[in-house]
């Protein structure tokens, strides 16, 4: 088993750390860089920062906030939100970032992976999926169509919609299909949140993650739903990723990263 890493995620609005539940209710955290120094200090492997509504509200991520988190810690930090070119890519990361999070602008131009990872490398280069179930209220019975009823709708189908503009605009695309392109388009990582388990601390959604990393060859960050020890294992192990991030547990200590790192450890799986 290769290493596992364990990722706090910074989601900014304003300059400052917001946090909500399945994206919506957005309360302040805290400031950026000083929530992104306790992580260091922690043991965090990497940190992601994502300015969640610029790219809704057409306008370039905040570069000083960034250089500032650069300046401050040593680990490596993926950045995203408001990203339409490549000299968005550029300028940040001669701001500071190790790696750049595409989100809105790769769905509307799809050929922005392959320029981005062609000029940048595929290494600095992570398609971040917003994806939210499609939940259906019809099945095939007996070649009949039959009307289920609302609770069995999650149990209806195994598909997801890829959503933009930090969750506020679905796409039609398909999930799984998407990451397949993303990844053959030149991606280096793949950043899967799950609208449906965003900040309501149930757990990560497995299914939603078995399914991405048995899609593609190149590592998932599993992100959305974590709320206890056991959830970062079982994502890990059941679902297969990568990497786990976190957000609203680690801003308010009710985890901290070696805890997590610790039971990881204990459990067989090998955290860096």
């Amino acid at each position: 088993m290769l290493t596992k890493r364990i990722i706090p995620c910074l989601d900014v609005k304003d300059a400052r750390v917001v946090k909500g539940v399945k994206f919506l209710n957005l309360k302040d955290a805290g400031d950026p860089v000083e929530i992104a120094k306790r992580y260091e200090k922690e043991g965090a492997d990497e940190l992601v920062f994502l300015d969640i509504t610029a790219s809704h509200e057409k306008r370039k991520i905040i570069l000083d906030v960034v250089r500032r988190a650069a300046e401050n810690v040593f680990m490596p930090l993926t950045v995203g939100g408001g990203i339409s070119n490549l000299r968005d890519i550029r300028d940040l990361l001669n701001a500071g970032a190790d790696k750049v999070s595409i989100n809105t602008a790769a769905v509307k131009n799809p050929k922005l992976i392959r320029d981005a990872s062609l000029k940048f490398g595929s290494q600095c280069i992570v398609v971040a999926i917003d994806a939210k179930r499609v939940y259906s209220q019809w099945s095939i019975v007996n070649k009949k169509k039959k009307k289920l009823s609302t609770i069995d709708y999650q149990l209806s189908t195994k598909k997801w919609e890829v959503y933009i503009n930090g969750g506020r605009t679905p796409t039609g695309l398909d999930a799984l299909k998407w990451a397949r392109k993303a990844e053959k388009s030149g991606a280096g990582e793949i950043l899967l949140t799950s609208m449906d388990f965003d900040g309501t601390k149930k757990g990560y959604d497995l299914d939603l993650t078995k399914a991405i990393t048995s899609a593609v060859h190149i590592p998932v960050i599993a992100s959305g739903g974590a709320g206890k020890k056991e959830d970062f294992y079982a994502v890990l192990t059941e679902g297969k990723a990568d990497a786990a991030l976190a957000a609203s547990l680690f801003h308010y200590q009710e985890l901290t990263i070696k805890e997590v790192k610790s039971y990881l450890r204990k459990r067989g799986v090998l955290a860096r």
